[in-house]
């Protein structure tokens, strides 16, 4: 082939499976076509599974959700697809795609499989902070009680792993211990709230979708989408740092600008999980690597993640209500059964290598 006729293979290929580049007056994107159809894909069984949680016991049935949906069902159908399941169920869709989106966030961060918010004591910090406006304060304010115990505590972890910039092993020591700590200071939050108190709140901690209200799926979509929005124009910027500072700075990208609104951006997600259903584990941790492994990409693949936290936190909530227990389940417990079962399988696999 002639030096010619290189640049048209080039662009050959980029025609039939390659980046496609979206540009307008404000954004530029490279749209990857197998991450964008694994991100619709994990949509679609995740509204799917939503609509498995809707019909799940065959009290109402298909037909009388599509009216109620629709405004044309009875009351009674209304009543219960309205008002009791379809807040669980968009809401656990918004929480599981918000902690998907912040795990992506954090692992490129830190440049860490375990870089979760979970893991580096993130959500234990939203939980502090939580906890503390549910006991002591105005309800009202749990989401700003979250937000502020997130960003504090990624403050104070970044204070303790300075030297790493934000990144590797130091960092991961460092909110796990920073984590700890916190877990420490909720068990006491606990010990001094009144019976009632406690006992709502414990089940919080655990993570439970179980008291969704009409009036939390609003904020938390809102929520979601901003953040979304504005990860989405940083997030190149993110995974040029994967070069190096240097190497970056010479593309024009501010590294320590970078981390920064990308460190809030995380937070804040993390924020909007936690003040929604509690610091529920391991979701944030393992969708961003299974939907890595699907599309096949590299970079932060925050769609891809964000589609597949809603999908597991949609499936794991169909469990917990499907399973034959004396009470309600949170969904917590699930999803820190199916994460347990999911670093086993890592185990064995890098066993097996």
């Amino acid at each position: 082939m002639s030096a010619l006729e290189k640049p048209q293979a080039v662009r050959s290929r980029g025609l039939l499976g390659g980046p496609v580049a979206v540009r307008s007056r404000d954004l530029s994107l490279r749209v990857r076509p197998r991450p964008l159809t694994v991100t619709l894909l994990l949509t679609l069984l995740a509204a799917g599974t939503g609509a498995l949680a809707l019909t799940r016991d065959g009290l109402v049935p298909p037909a009388e959700v599509l009216g109620a949906l629709f405004g044309a069902g009875s009351e009674q159908a209304a009543f219960v697809v309205l008002e009791l399941r379809l807040p669980r169920v968009a809401l656990g869709l918004a929480v599981g795609a918000a902690l998907g989106a912040a795990g992506a966030l954090f692992q490129q961060l830190s440049r860490n499989p375990l870089g979760s918010p979970d893991i580096v004591g993130f959500n234990s910090g939203a939980a502090t902070g939580a906890l503390l406006v549910l006991l002591h304060g105005d309800p009202a304010y749990v989401a700003a009680g979250a937000a502020g115990g997130g960003l504090a505590t990624a403050v104070i972890v970044q204070l303790l792993a300075r030297r790493g910039s934000f990144r590797g092993n130091r960092l991961i020591l460092a909110g796990i211990a920073v984590g700890s700590l916190l877990a420490s200071v909720n068990a006491y939050l606990l010990t001094r709230a009144a019976l009632d108190h406690a006992q709502s709140a414990q089940l919080w901690l655990i993570g439970s979708l179980g008291s969704a209200e009409r009036h939390q799926v609003t904020p938390a979509l809102l929520g979601l989408g901003t953040l979304l929005l504005a990860a989405l124009p940083v997030v190149r910027r993110l995974d040029l740092l994967e070069m190096g500072d240097e190497a970056a700075g010479g593309l024009g990208v501010d590294a320590a600008r970078t981390r920064v609104f990308v460190l809030l951006i995380a937070v804040g997600l993390s924020a909007v999980a936690v003040s929604a259903a509690g610091p529920i584990v391991f979701v944030a941790l393992c969708a961003p690597q299974l939907a890595r492994r699907l599309s096949r990409g590299t970079g932060t693949g925050l769609l891809p993640a964000a589609a597949m936290g809603a999908l597991l936190l949609s499936a794991s909530d169909l469990v917990a209500i499907s399973l034959p227990t004396a009470g309600p389940l949170p969904v917590g417990v699930v999803t820190g059964a199916l994460g347990g079962v999911y670093l086993a399988w890592l185990l064995g696999r890098g066993r097996r290598r």
